[in-house]
């Protein structure tokens, strides 16, 4: 058993200490600002986000429920607009998506990239201007392709022979030309989880540089007839924090950009570095500014542009996550809490919530760390190491893995989570048949719905009852 402490089993010999980078904090009903969206605050405990009161916000929309900071991911678009002033910024779409982030992407001026058919309607149905979307994706359909180019888009991402010949065939069909860029892999290792780290030699994506296969793609698309061949894209990864990466790409990207022009005669106008900045999801991350990544990358490209003696193409960039990752956080209801006692007499505390794998599953896939805190009420406990964790029927559904709460939390509370704009909702599932949860926007005080929550007819819509197959 753990010696007893007048402040609690957390301050006791052999309680669990967390990992090195968590500190304990003198109150944990303090926020960590720099966690959360711009206009987050807490006021004698209860946290508001754009004026509205998260207690108010359950009571009316429920719970679990996306809270989505309409000021703050405006505010993330701009500046990202303003330091690369002279690129283009795609905004990604498949971080996070709805109508009306897609207006709001084109309210401040940001292109849209898309990667699926899905998420191409969606832009479609926002009005978004055809002639700012890119479109990814590694497997493209025949069918996607051609509605692309029929609304115009403006420029396709190659990322294989077969979708060059794709691309070929529609062009040809339709009498029309489409514009297109190279994905090439640069043998670059990003300091990033494995699974979303996107230049080294070994995945899917792209044509590799060191292989000869992008010139040789570079050369395809160039012979096409009907594709406009407008440069090459470099994308190293997601949640990258070291511009170190981007400079290695850089210079091995330019100078395949070059090579082209010495010995295929062509003067490639665009050329697009990719992205992927890190966004604070606990204190142990320190992303840098839009201002510092742009003067930081625009002199990686400068420079190597003066040592090949060629003239800087126009740019582009995709911040990724770091527009809409900081903008979003998940409120849910504590509906358990759990001491469990471990070997060496430790005691671990699992705060049970009213969501979890099927509204964030980076944690399970990704081992991501988030942090959260008592989003209801003030509390005079002492800090509790505490995990929180979903409902569903897995081990591995943990939601935060540690963070210190107060005390005495208990079923009823509300806990909110920030940084989760980014591949949450994007990324959500109806596993164990749960609904997955709205997206609430937030700004000057008022709530409106952007996305529903799912209904229990939503989930068996699709579920088609067959009497004939049912009788056999």
């Amino acid at each position: 058993m753990p010696v007893s402490h007048e402040a609690g089993w957390a301050h006791a010999d052999g309680a669990l200490k967390g990992p090195s980078w968590l500190r304990q904090p003198a109150d944990p009903n303090e926020l960590v600002q720099h966690l959360w969206s711009r206009t987050a605050r807490k006021d004698d405990g209860v946290l508001s986000v754009g004026g509205v009161a998260l207690p108010d916000l359950v009571a009316e929309h429920g719970s679990p429920a996306y809270v989505l900071d309409e000021t703050d991911f405006r505010s993330r678009a701009a500046a990202f607009r303003d330091a690369f002033a002279d690129y283009d910024v795609f905004y990604a779409g498949k971080a996070f998506l709805c109508t009306a982030v897609a207006r709001w992407v084109a309210d401040e001026g940001l292109c849209l990239d898309v990667c699926t058919g899905g998420e191409l309607a969606v832009a479609e149905r926002a009005g978004f201007p055809m002639d700012r979307v890119g479109f990814h994706g590694n497997n493209k359909s025949p069918a996607e392709i051609e509605r692309a180019v029929r609304l115009g888009v403006g420029r396709v991402i190659a990322d294989s022979t077969a979708e060059i010949e794709r691309l070929a065939e529609v062009a040809e069909r339709l009498g029309t030309t489409v514009r297109v860029m190279v994905r090439v892999t640069a043998g670059v290792e990003a300091h990033t989880h494995e699974y979303i780290a996107t230049a080294h030699e070994d995945q899917k994506f792209g044509f590799s540089i060191t292989s000869g296969d992008a010139l040789e793609a570079v050369r395809r698309v160039q012979e096409a007839p009907g594709l406009e061949l407008l440069g090459l894209h470099s994308h190293i990864g997601s949640q990258i924090f070291d511009s170190s990466g981007f400079e290695v790409a850089a210079r091995r990207v330019l100078a395949l950009h070059a090579r082209v022009a010495d010995e295929l005669g062509v003067t490639m106008p665009e050329m697009d570095l990719g992205g992927g900045f890190g966004i604070a999801y606990t204190t142990q991350d320190d992303p840098a500014e839009p201002a510092q990544l742009a003067a930081e990358m625009s002199a990686i490209v400068e420079h190597e542009c003066r040592a090949l003696g060629i003239d800087v193409p126009a740019l582009s960039i995709e911040p990724g996550r770091a527009i809409v990752g900081p903008s979003v956080c998940t409120v849910y209801e504590v509906g358990t809490v759990k001491p469990v006692r471990l070997d060496g007499g430790a005691v671990r505390t699992y705060v049970s919530v009213d969501g979890g794998m099927s509204d964030n599953i980076r944690t399970a896939l990704y081992d991501a760390d988030y942090s959260c805190t008592l989003a209801g009420r003030a509390s005079a406990a002492a800090p509790l190491l505490a995990r929180v964790v979903g409902k569903h029927c897995e081990a591995g559904d943990v939601v935060v893995k540690d963070e210190f709460l107060p005390g005495d939390v208990a079923p009823g509370d509300l806990v909110a989570v920030p940084g989760t704009g980014a591949y949450c909702r994007s990324m959500a599932s109806n596993y164990n048949h749960t609904l997955r949860p709205p997206v609430i926007a937030v700004r000057d005080g008022v709530a409106r719905v952007v996305v529903r929550r799912e209904t229990e007819q939503d989930l068996l819509a699709t579920d088609v009852d067959d009497p004939e197959v049912i009788e056999s």
